[in-house]
C-alpha cells in the first residue's frame, strides 16, 4: 500500500509541475478548433510502449492516409517513464496517452487526475499468469506454497489473491517475490515457480520463440473481471478544447483496425516498417502469434474503441474491494464514449 501511495503522489506532483509549465504555452480554444481544409489539427499521441502488434491499426491509419482524411496530423510518441502516457496525457503535453484500466481508475480515485478515457483498445486482460510447463500449475491453489514473481506493482497482488482465494486456496501461503522487471529470466532460471505481470501477447510468444515451454492461466477465469487492458486518456482541458479532432482520430483508426482485421498480414508488415530498431527490435513470428491473440481481444460488437460503463463499474468495484482504492470514482465523469 505504502507504494502504491507513493507512486501517484509522484504521479500526481510530476503532473501538477507540467501543468504549471505549460500555461504559458496553451492556446486558445478558438484556436484550437478552428480547422479549415488548408489547416490540419495535430494529434499526438504517447504508446504504452514501442511500436508492437496492438499499436498496429494506428500504424495502418496513418499509411493508409486514414487521419490525413480527418484533416489531422499525427505524430507517435514513445515513453521514457511507464507512467508517461498518463501523466503526460494528464498536463496536456500530449493529446493523448494509451494506458491500463485498473491504474487510470487508480489515478483517478486516489489522487483525483484531471483525465478521461475516451476508448477501450485492447477489451480483456494481457496480464496472466505463467508458468513453466515442466512445473506445471493446474489451477490457481496450486500455487500455495510456491514463489510467484512480479513487478512490484499492487494490482498484480490483487489478481494472485483474487485467482487464488476463487479456486479455494489460501493466499498467504504462498510468497510473493518482487523481481521487478525480470519476470522472464526469474521465472527461466527457476527462482520463482510462476510470474504475474507478463503479457500473454508478448512476453508468452518471445519465450516460446526462444525455446522455453511456458503455458499459462487466464485470472478472468478465476475471478478477476474482463477489464479492458489499453485505454486512451486525455486531459480533461484537452477534451474540452479537442473534442471534434479527438473523434475524428478514432474515426481513422477504427478505419486502420477494419484493414488490420481484413488483412493483418499487411498490418503486420506497415508495423514493421515503423519499428524501433534500435531500442526495441521485432521479431515477425512473435508479432504475428500476438496479432492472433490480440485481434479477438480487441474487437467490439459495438465497434472498435467502444467503452461500456459497466466493465469500468466493476472493475473499480473488484479494485475497492482489494484494497487499491478507497472510494468507487464517478464513471460518468471518467470516461466518454465515442459513438463509431
Amino acid at each position: 500500500m505504502r507504494s502504491k501511495v507513493m507512486l501517484f503522489s509522484l504521479m500526481l506532483i510530476t503532473i501538477l509541475m507540467l501543468v504549471a509549465c505549460t500555461e504559458d504555452e496553451t492556446e486558445s480554444k478558438d484556436a484550437r478548433e478552428s480547422t479549415t481544409n488548408d489547416e490540419k489539427e495535430t494529434v499526438s499521441i504517447m504508446l504504452d510502449w514501442y511500436p508492437n502488434a496492438v499499436h498496429s491499426y494506428l500504424y495502418v491509419a496513418q499509411e493508409k492516409g486514414y487521419f490525413e482524411e480527418e484533416n489531422i496530423v499525427v505524430t507517435f510518441q514513445f515513453p521514457a517513464n511507464p507512467t508517461d502516457p498518463l501523466t503526460l496525457a494528464a498536463s496536456g503535453k500530449v493529446t493523448m496517452g494509451l494506458y491500463y484500466q485498473p491504474d487510470v481508475i487508480m489515478a483517478k480515485a486516489n489522487e483525483d487526475i484531471p483525465i478521461k478515457a475516451v476508448a477501450a483498445v485492447v477489451r480483456e486482460p494481457l496480464n496472466h499468469v505463467v508458468y513453466r510447463e515442466d512445473n506445471p500449475i493446474h489451477s490457481p491453489k496450486e500455487l500455495v506454497d510456491k514463489k510467484v514473481g512480479y513487478p512490484g506493482i499492487p494490482i498484480n497482488e490483487a489478481l494472485v489473491k483474487t485467482i487464488v482465494e476463487h479456486d479455494g486456496g489460501n493466499y498467504d501461503e504462498l510468497e510473493m517475490i518482487n523481481v521487478e522487471f525480470e519476470l522472464g529470466s526469474s521465472l527461466i532460471s527457476e527462482q520463482v515457480d510462476a510470474v504475474s505481470g507478463m503479457f500473454v501477447n508478448h512476453e508468452v510468444p518471445l519465450l516460446r520463440s526462444q525455446g522455453y515451454e511456458v503455458d499459462y492461466i487466464n485470472p478472468v477465469d478465476y475471478g478477476v473481471p474482463s477489464y479492458y487492458e489499453v485505454v486512451a486518456v486525455t486531459s480533461d482541458e484537452t477534451w474540452e478544447n479537442n473534442q471534434e479532432t479527438i473523434k475524428a482520430f478514432w474515426r481513422a483508426a477504427r478505419k486502420g483496425f477494419d484493414d488490420m482485421i481484413d488483412n493483418p498480414e499487411e498490418a503486420l508488415d506497415i508495423l514493421l516498417s515503423n519499428q524501433d530498431k534500435a531500442n526495441f527490435p521485432l521479431d515477425k513470428e512473435v508479432e504475428t502469434e500476438s496479432m492472433n491473440i490480440l485481434l479477438p481481444k480487441m474487437k467490439s460488437e459495438a465497434g472498435f474503441a467502444n467503452q461500456e460503463k459497466e466493465s469500468w463499474e466493476v472493475t473499480a468495484k473488484w479494485l475497492k474491494e482489494y484494497g487499491l482504492i478507497d472510494e468507487v470514482p464517478n464513471i460518468d465523469d471518467l470516461i466518454i464514449s465515442i459513438e463509431p
